[in-house]
């Protein structure tokens, strides 16, 4: 790039976020990363990023984040990549208005919260790139993520909206649809269900028990998982492109998944994601 444009990423302690920000390191931008955790943020300090503390889910830490971002930016910021998200598995009858309010303060309301403070600012500088990183959950649903599938199918609607709205600006807003990739997501989510759902008397108890041995290195090997990097190098093509698109999808999953859903019937595809 000619210029060494400014990119705030969210959620960077790993996955996703940490090889999305070395990635577009490596291209020459100028980083700042972005962790909820303050031992995460040194870590990534240590790694030779420019760093802050930004939780996603506290209006009062978006806003300190960006005051952060934009005093090592000199006031500008090229693009903002939304990657900061939770998962709270469990099936819908068990999930309590608690847990469906966590599960969208990190992956909707803070996203929205923190996307919205940062569109004045590429306004006035009259240009932006905002990336959403989005699941293959938020077009097609799963069983027992329900709450996950609710805050992507949200996430994507919003999404869509604000990319029309600023269709005659020079803000231009993507979408990244991943699916199964390598990280500590899947097993992050065990911790989120232990606390949030009840499953002493659930009529799943059966189900939660197969679906809790299924993470980690037996999640990871499962056929056409990738890498986080494979979804940090799509992200910088996004934010390197001249005209970039609307949506992008990730690995074979994700692509036979959205295409899927379009031409199968609704009874022929519930059948089919009943046996993945």
């Amino acid at each position: 790039m000619p210029d060494k444009h400014s990119v705030l990423i969210t959620g960077c302690s790993s996955g996703i976020g940490l090889a999305t920000a070395q990635t577009l390191k490596d291209h020459g931008w100028d980083v700042i990363a972005s962790a909820r955790k303050i031992e995460d943020v040194q870590r990534l300090k240590q790694m030779g990023l420019q760093a802050v503390r930004l939780n996603i889910a506290d209006p009062v830490s978006i806003e300190d984040a960006l005051n952060e971002t934009l005093t090592l930016t000199g006031g500008r910021l090229h693009a903002l990549v939304n990657n900061a998200g939770i998962a709270i598995p469990g099936a819908v009858e068990d999930l309590s208005s608690e847990a469906l309010q966590r599960q969208f303060d990190t992956n909707f309301f803070g996203t929205l919260d923190l996307t919205n403070a940062v569109i004045p600012v590429m306004r006035r500088q009259g240009h932006g790139r905002i990336v959403m990183i989005s699941s293959i959950l938020g077009r097609v649903a799963m069983a027992w993520r329900g709450a996950y599938n609710a805050s992507k199918f949200a996430l994507e609607g919003i999404t869509d909206s604000l990319r029309l709205e600023l269709r005659d600006t020079s803000i231009k807003v993507s979408l990244i649809c991943p699916g199964p990739v390598k990280s500590r997501f899947r097993d992050n989510s065990l911790a989120n269900f232990d606390e949030y759902v009840g499953t002493v008397s659930s009529p799943h108890l059966e189900n939660y028990a197969r679906l809790k041995a299924q993470t980690g290195v037996e999640k990871d090997n499962t056929p056409f998982t990738v890498a986080s990097e494979l979804v940090a190098n799509k992200i910088a093509r996004v934010l390197e492109s001249s005209h970039p698109g609307a949506r992008y999808y990730v690995t074979v999953p994700a692509y036979a998944l959205a295409f899927l859903r379009c031409v199968l019937p609704t009874r022929w595809m519930d059948a089919l994601l009943a046996r993945i």
